[in-house]
């Protein structure tokens, strides 16, 4: 197990780490794609649960031109997509359960350490829905998409003057790892019981983050 005194500071995933909301962005991108028939559904579902943590913008993309082979989409055609992705989820993702542990990790570590979140959530969105859960006081930063996970992480630190060495990344997906491999980080997986371990072996990894609360 990760000894959490070891580190001068925290970087949080959102969904799936401090949330239980993963299964609620799923169910978005179903409903987005639902008109375009079972079959797409299936691969949307496929896709987004096979690269968990990547931002939404990349996977409308994605949709859009390899499942859906259309023209690039335009900005007014993405920023629909993302309006009623947002519609369908914030509300959910506020409501949503905390994964067990995490609210008492943060409160704990607050009194410690400097704690971050960054998520392939879009920024603004993300803010909101940080803000609305109460837990805004605790973070000294909120960072999300567009930026990919390797860069959020690597500005943190740049902001901060964190040695990467002293800082634990959190994440359930393999996005949030590969952010920390790139940043020289240490990294803890978050893999909901049930759920298919992502990481590579040895990775280490917590059902939920009780363990890690003193």
């Amino acid at each position: 197990m990760i000894a959490i005194t070891n580190f001068e500071a925290i970087i949080f995933d959102f969904d799936g780490v401090i949330a239980e909301s993963g299964e609620i962005k799923t169910q978005a991108f179903a409903e987005l794609y639902r008109p375009y028939g079972e079959a797409v559904v299936t691969e949307v579902v496929r896709y987004h649960t096979a690269n968990g943590g990547l931002s939404r913008y990349n996977k409308f993309r994605h949709f859009q031109q390899q499942l859906l082979h259309g023209d690039p989409l335009t900005s007014e055609e993405e920023k629909e997509l993302d309006l009623r992705f947002s519609e369908l989820v914030v509300e959910a993702v506020v409501a949503a359960d905390a994964v067990p542990g995490a609210y008492e990790l943060i409160h704990q570590q607050n009194d410690r350490i400097p704690l971050f979140v960054a998520s392939g959530t879009p920024e603004a969105e993300l803010k909101v829905i940080v803000e609305r859960r109460g837990l805004t006081p605790y973070f000294k930063q909120v960072r999300g998409a567009p930026k990919l996970k390797p860069v959020l992480i690597a500005e943190i630190l740049s902001d901060h003057a964190l040695d990467p060495n002293r800082v634990l990344m959190i994440g359930d997906a393999l996005a949030d790892y590969e952010g920390a491999q790139a940043n020289k980080t240490a990294f803890l997986g978050r893999v909901r019981p049930g759920d298919n371990n992502p990481f590579p072996p040895g990775t280490p990894i917590v059902p939920d983050l009780r363990a890690l609360v003193i």
